[in-house]
């Protein structure tokens, strides 16, 4: 299947006459970052759509408003149009923004009008004029996934061929070549059970659009894995998430496997994380780009400032589950310690130096992971660097050692991401003014995340832990 580029609502129309396309499938996200769609025939698609939008009930989608303000429209975006590789019929996708149908204005709580008015707010400081976003989401490729919970039991299964626990399972026969734990990175097939997958899924990102990189085995046993694609801006990049997203999730449906983005899925091994690449650009030229340390400018390190002094609320958004924070544990893989160094991949804040090219220069953000909306992610992520820019906040002197093998006595003055999401969500109670700022975000949406994110929080604490009865059952 070929690639379609469109610019134009007229360009959209022109191939879906080409290419006979029966259905157009419209996509946005809620707020929590998981896709949703409704597909309408070609029939009763025309250019009136882009401009009048597409009707719908949105009282249904999680974290939105209740049915008394339930009417919303979709309005497609064109430069998104891609031919959907898993419907059978011709069918053309468009991701959309979700508008008020009465006022026409942005509807807060849709998650992708929240990072265009962050670029907006970006231009209108003079700071810059657009932000690109590189990120980096692992995924496993589990075999089979079971779980189940309640009053009396709780528990959950993953499995995978390449899993180290099965060295001694009946497989009639078993031919071995498992993955032991943390040694996943990255040995050639037979040992690598899920090269062909990966390459499936990188001929598919393709076809809808997206210019990968490269492609990879991640450090954990159990098919972990990693595809990078090319960095785009704020919009592209989160549209590119949750595209990714949907292919890996399918093609390995075709193949009979479940991805999870899921940060800790199996104890004792890695987690998978988004890393997020970051820069800041004016006038066609990279503003992170200088002569300080790592090859920065005096701005990248002021974004840097506001990045770490603002990270626990951050956190809220780039690990926004309970499980993010199984993997983001002081003294294991995850980066946690709130500094940055170059090269470093034991800082919270990394700058890659393996590129001389001054547009090539950015910071890695290291501790979000791929739980997490991608729109917010990035707006959070950016908002932050704004305010440290405008306020001058320098991040100090960068650590350049190995924070996980540091004294406690060094330890004491590096500030940490939350130990939990408890934590994160104090923290953006406190810590949410630098998101208001230019009406990106206001407080009924923060004030929504919040109190969604407490219930879950709260539905853990109300639950026994499988772990526990192995601590406590015998007090």
């Amino acid at each position: 299947m070929a690639m379609i580029q469109c610019q134009t609502p007229d360009d959209v129309m022109r191939v879906i006459s080409e290419k006979g396309i029966a259905f157009i499938d419209f996509k946005f996200s809620d707020p929590f970052g998981q896709w949703q769609h409704l597909t309408i025939p070609t029939h009763e698609f025309g250019l009136h759509s882009f401009e009048n939008g597409i009707p719908f009930d949105a009282s249904s989608v999680r974290g939105w408003k209740g049915i008394q303000e339930s009417d919303m429209l979709l309005i497609p975006d064109p430069k998104t149009a891609f031919i959907d590789p898993f419907i059978e019929e011709p069918t053309l996708s468009l991701i959309c923004d979700v508008v008020d149908p009465i006022t026409k204005e942005p509807y807060s709580r849709d998650t992708r009008q929240i990072a265009k008015k962050a670029l907006e707010f970006l231009r209108s400081t003079g700071i810059g004029d657009i932000a690109y976003f590189g990120p980096e989401a692992e995924f496993f490729i589990f075999d089979d996934v079971r779980f189940s919970s309640g009053p009396n039991h709780a528990y959950y299964q993953v499995d995978s061929e390449e899993g180290w626990w099965n060295t001694a399972r009946e497989e009639n026969p078993n031919l071995g070549y498992k993955i032991p734990y943390k040694r996943g990175y990255f040995p050639v097939s037979p040992i690598d059970k899920t090269h062909h997958i990966r390459m499936e899924m990188v001929k598919t990102l393709e076809e809808v659009g997206i210019t990968v990189e490269r492609e990879h085995h991640e450090v954990a046993t159990a098919g972990q894995g990693e595809i990078n694609f090319r960095f785009s801006d704020i919009i592209g990049s989160g549209d590119n998430i949750l595209k990714y997203k949907y292919v890996l999730r399918n093609v390995g449906y075709r193949y009979g496997k479940f991805v999870t983005f899921m940060p800790k899925p199996l104890a004792g091994d890695n987690g998978s994380g988004m890393h997020c690449h970051l820069s800041i650009w004016k006038d066609g030229q990279n503003l992170f780009a200088g002569n300080g340390y790592g090859g920065l400018s005096e701005i990248a390190l002021y974004a840097i400032g506001g990045i770490i002094k603002h990270a626990r609320a951050i956190c809220a958004f780039s690990n926004p589950t309970t499980n993010s924070y199984h993997r983001l544990v002081p003294g294991f893989e995850a980066p946690v310690r709130l500094a940055y160094s170059a090269r470093n991949r034991s800082a919270a804040i990394r700058i890659p130096v393996g590129e001389a090219s001054p547009k090539a220069k950015r910071i890695e953000v290291r501790f979000p992971d791929a739980s997490s909306n991608p729109y917010l992610t990035f707006t959070a992520l950016l908002m932050a660097a704004i305010d440290g820019i405008e306020n001058r906040i320098h991040p100090g002197e960068p650590l350049d050692k190995d924070i996980y093998s540091l004294p406690p006595e060094e330890l004491a003055n590096v500030p940490q991401t939350p130990g939990s999401l408890q934590e994160a969500i104090d923290a953006l109670k406190e810590d949410n003014e630098f998101l208001l700022k230019g009406g990106v975000m206001d407080m009924d949406f923060i004030n929504m995340w919040i109190e969604t994110k407490q219930a879950e929080q709260d539905a853990i604490r109300l639950v026994p832990h499988p772990k526990e009865f192995e601590l406590y059952f015998d007090v």
